[in-house]
């Protein structure tokens, strides 16, 4: 890393320096993210908070490398997101990085194992199977292995694209709405595993919310309006 670090102060997993984000519609300029810097250590759980529109879901693509910054730079370990192959990238996603979406993403004609199991079969890791089921395990749905995504309840599914962000052990896992469509116990149920996922595995967590609930679950919060930071608390 360019950076050094205090011997007693982990260096960032993930570190967001100067980024901004720009799209085009009709050949004109839409900035949707403006000069956003922020660092997130190992463990930390971090939501980014705002109204719809003001790029939330934008900052997380560019923390996941599923997009690429218009200036800046996004660092995962202290290695710039822009600096990497497209095969590089995708082995990042595959193997770092867990991704948790407000509407599930599950695929219908596969059971629940089989959806845990998929980041593993992709990345051609072995003993998959097992993995996931103990991942289905940790979420309290071991039972509902042989199950299809329509036979769950919405709480259930939203356990069970947990338990596939985590089945390989990602150092960040990003987390878009997660309780968005869900109840209040079910909601509550996953901020608990949200939470579980960074003192049990170490994850970096960074949700984007706007749900108060969700957000009084990270240790810090960074307020978005009209793709600034706003304020952080």
């Amino acid at each position: 890393m360019a950076d050094s670090y205090n011997g007693s102060m982990p260096a960032p997993r993930l570190e967001l320096r100067s980024v901004s984000k720009t799209y085009r519609n009709n050949g004109q300029p839409v900035p949707v993210l403006r000069d956003i810097s922020l660092s997130l250590a190992p463990g930390d759980i971090t939501a980014i908070v705002g109204r719809s529109g003001c790029g939330k879901t934008t900052l997380l693509n560019l923390a996941g490398a599923m997009d690429l910054p218009t200036s800046g730079e996004v660092l995962i370990d202290g290695r710039a997101t822009s600096s990497l192959s497209d095969a590089e990238l995708t082995a990042l996603r595959r193997r770092r990085i867990g991704f948790v979406f407000q509407f599930f993403q599950l695929l219908p004609t596969l059971t629940v194992l089989e959806n845990v199991e998929l980041p593993l079969l992709l990345a051609a890791r072995r003993q998959s199977a097992q993995a996931a089921l103990d991942r289905l395990t940790w979420v309290g749905l071991e039972e509902k292995a042989s199950s299809l995504p329509y036979q769950l309840s919405g709480g259930q599914m939203q356990r069970v694209a947990i338990a596939r962000a985590l089945v390989h052990s990602p150092d960040l896992l990003l987390a878009d709405e997660p309780t968005g469509n869900l109840d209040t116990a079910s909601g509550n149920r996953v901020l608990e595993l949200l939470r579980e996922s960074a003192e049990r595995f170490g994850a970096t967590v960074l949700l984007a919310t706007h749900s108060p609930e969700a957000a009084s679950l990270a240790g810090r919060r960074i307020h978005l309006r009209d793709g600034r930071i706003e304020s952080i608390d």
